[in-house]
């Protein structure tokens, strides 16, 4: 699991900034969705094209989160970055001009649908009423690359729980766009995983200044059974 480490200096100017640790203590679950970035085979697997260690050790979390959602009546979303050649929209600024061809060429196959490594990772708790959405971008809120905006939309959602990989490129730019979209959104510090400590913890300090209201998983849990008093009751 990475090491936490959110510079006090930012976390005081993010705490200036809001007037309070976490903003979103209370939920409405029924207008909540827990969007789970891209955890899939080809990150997840040891010796996989795009491997993140981490990755695998926050998925106890991220089941935890998604069972706790389920239950107090929110939803459940699974994402997939997604090669798709005949798309409309091309993307040559990333294909073209930032990756090698060799990388373009294990990209494109590791993420093209029914590659195995394009799988959800089997060990997430992905359950029927779940919904499992793709993405060709590495944010999923770029118009004419996914319909996550609108299935949201449809669904009364205004508030996102953000976890997967990586947590500075797919997670950090899913969640930048979605709150500019005007989603709230919780960034969860262990239910998210980059390749190393220091770009996981850059990414919780622009989250925890600007973006996001960034919790640890054990928070978002005691702040879901809050905010929903049936859980309270059962529990």
């Amino acid at each position: 699991m990475h090491k936490i480490e959110i510079d006090p200096a930012v976390q005081a100017r993010g705490r200036a900034l809001r007037g309070r640790d976490h903003v979103f203590a209370q939920l409405d679950l029924t207008r909540t969705a827990h969007v789970v970035v891209d955890l899939q085979v080809a990150f997840m697997a040891e010796g996989a094209p795009v491997e993140v260690p981490v990755a695998r050790e926050i998925v106890p979390n991220v089941n935890a989160i998604s069972a706790a959602v389920r239950a107090a009546g929110g939803m459940c979303v699974f994402l997939r970055y997604t090669y798709n050649p005949a798309e409309p929209l091309k993307w040559s600024a990333w294909y073209d001009a930032m990756v090698s061809p060799a990388e373009r060429d294990k990209i494109s196959l590791s993420f093209a649908p029914g590659n195995p490594n394009f799988e959800l990772w089997p060990d997430l708790n992905v359950q029927p009423e779940d919904l499992v959405v793709d993405k060709t971008r590495f944010s999923a809120f770029i118009p004419g690359t996914c319909d996550l905006h609108g299935l949201l939309t449809a669904r009364g959602i205004d508030t996102l729980i953000i976890t997967g990989t990586l947590t500075n490129c797919c997670c950090e730019s899913t969640a930048r766009d979605a709150q500019q979209m005007n989603y709230k959104i919780i960034f969860v510090a262990d239910g998210n995983a980059a390749i190393t400590d220091a770009e996981h913890n850059a990414t919780l300090c622009s989250m925890v200044a600007i973006f996001a209201d960034v919790m640890t998983s054990d928070e978002l849990l005691a702040a879901i059974a809050a905010s929903c008093p049936a859980l309270q009751a059962v529990a």
